[in-house]
């Protein structure tokens, strides 16, 4: 039996939209609902507690609105607060986990670097992941400060003074494999690989998220056969004017945010 209810996504900010749209990608005819909880950004500046508190408020949002599944679209809430949201709600949870495990099978030099926000790089989560899945190899793991707040307001000239430090860093550091574990990051891409180089390549987690998404539909036989367009919906905790408009021009297509009580 098909499941026609949506598929929910959450993120501090806008960041989460890159999950988005790789999930779109794969999975063109599903409805997805995505809130970002603006009015408490940054997450990295919070305890695991509140995380934790934070993160089942806007996804018990997420569940009154009928989703199927959520999808965890922020690292830091993934690193401090999944395994609590897995033990409160009974849908389906999927993290996004930064991509170590291909990043240690493709590295050539054994030098891997992970971008990520302070909060993600000193986390206990990610430095077990480095040491279970990079053992042997040598880790970078970067906290970028500042750079996730840059793309959250879309400030050009930070986002360019701050992907050149960063990657500054990480060619002294010599890399050939750099993780984004932030899903701000994928949207400046191409800008992170201008500053490090073309002989290193860069990954993330937003593929593999998405396959996980399309796996967990096909066990429970509830693909959509059928999209409808324009059904997906945006909310925000914050300013929904001031997050349709950063948004839009990150989706490069417009959209509609409201306001969300949590």
């Amino acid at each position: 039996m098909v499941d026609s209810r949506p598929i929910g996504l959450f993120d501090s900010g806008v960041g989460g939209l890159s999950v988005l749209l790789e999930i779109k990608k794969l999975l063109p005819n599903e409805k997805f609902i995505f809130i970002a909880d603006q009015a408490n950004v940054p997450y990295g500046a919070k305890t695991q507690k509140e995380l934790q508190e934070l993160s089942e408020k806007v996804a018990s949002f997420l569940l009154l609105k009928d989703v199927s599944m959520i999808v965890v679209a922020c690292n830091t809430a993934t690193c401090y607060a999944l395994d609590y949201l897995r033990e409160k709600i009974k849908n389906p949870i999927i993290g996004v986990v930064p991509a170590l495990k291909p990043a240690a099978q493709k590295t050539k030099n054994d030098k891997i670097a992970i971008m990520s926000t302070p909060a993600t790089a000193k986390s206990a989560y990610l430095k077990n992941l480095a040491s279970k899945f990079a053992r042997g190899k040598k880790t970078l793991l970067l906290g970028c400060k500042g750079l996730e707040d840059a793309i959250e307001i879309l400030d050009e000239k930070a986002i360019k003074d701050l992907v050149a430090k960063y990657a500054k860093e990480i060619k002294s550091f010599g890399a050939d494999i750099i993780v984004l574990g932030c899903t701000h990051y994928p949207f400046f891409k191409e800008q992170i690989q201008k500053g490090i180089g073309k002989n290193s390549k860069i990954i993330d987690s937003g593929r593999a998220v998405a396959k996980r998404v399309k796996q967990l539909l096909t066990e429970a036989n509830s693909l959509s056969e059928f999209g409808e367009s324009d059904v997906d919906e945006f909310y925000t905790t914050g300013d929904p004017k001031e997050f349709s408009l950063v948004a839009s021009k990150l989706l490069k297509y417009k959209i509609t945010g409201k306001k969300a009580y949590i």
